[in-house]
């Protein structure tokens, strides 16, 4: 069932993107799977908040999480690189990607419905505590835990196809067998100290090398809230994921494939 999940979510995201109605295009989405029962989503309530839910409070009977990586096109991340506000395509990116993770939510409830699972979906954004602005469910957090990738110093989840792009998550009473966690740092910094683009690439100096002041990173995106009003509710940044090392690819994993041909 697994292969037809992850079949079912690429062949849903390759329809989407042919309505000419989206300017948006996306790579072909990663998934992974969590066993809904792994000791790492209570540890969320130690490393995220208190108050940070496990699949259990969203679906009493959950056996699984399944996480999913929607990749942006190099595109679109070069579009967002020189100016201090968000471009436009970043603004438009977002919002249309928001829309699209509710679409596919939908779908796979359906979807994994006429199979018999009950399965519920997260809004993809906005599902905080909002004087905290931190996540009551951390898509981030639960693609980690699906092992879809390793945190970067800029706090993104950097996968195999970088960290650009937008994260969603369901919780269903399906069990699928989950997968394994990369063991390997995925980030330049973390691993051997040789990156902190990220850090210099934060246009409102929220990002440091051994801070984040998440309030200062919120103002920013207020600003782009106003800058992009006529595209949507576009509270967005990427500048510290756009024209990094990690922006579409595991910058550790490449290094050492490059050291093995040496």
């Amino acid at each position: 069932m697994k292969e037809t999940i992850i079949r079912e979510i690429r062949q849903f995201v390759a329809n989407y993107q042919l309505d000419t109605t989206i300017s948006t295009r996306w790579g072909e989405p990663l998934v992974g799977f969590a066993a809904a029962s792994d000791p790492l989503f209570s540890e969320l309530k130690k490393v995220v908040i208190d108050s940070h839910a496990v699949p259990q409070d969203m679906l009493l009977e959950a056996e699984t999480v399944i996480a999913f990586f929607l990749p942006f096109p190099k595109s679109l991340s070069v579009s967002n690189i020189k100016e201090r506000l968000s471009s436009p395509e970043w603004a438009v990116g977002y919002v249309e990607t928001n829309v699209l993770i509710g679409r596919l939510s939908q779908h796979l409830i359906d979807f994994l419905g006429e199979a018999g699972a009950a399965t519920v979906g997260i809004p993809a954004t906005h599902n905080w505590i909002e004087d905290k602005l931190i996540s009551n469910w951390s898509h981030r957090h639960v693609a980690f835990i699906a092992g879809l990738g390793r945190f970067g110093q800029n706090n993104m989840l950097i996968t195999d196809k970088g960290c650009s792009g937008r994260i969603g998550s369901l919780i269903t009473t399906m069990k699928i067998a989950p997968d394994s966690r990369p063991e390997t740092e995925a980030c330049l910094f973390k691993y051997d100290g040789s990156c902190k683009k990220c850090v210099r690439k934060c246009v409102n100096e929220a990002l440091k090398e051994d801070d984040f002041d998440r309030f200062k990173c919120y103002a920013q995106l207020l600003e782009n809230v106003e800058e992009h009003k006529n595209i949507g509710y576009a509270d967005v940044c990427g500048k510290c994921l756009a024209a990094v090392p990690c922006t579409h690819t595991n910058p550790v994993k490449l290094k050492g494939s490059a050291n093995k041909t040496r």
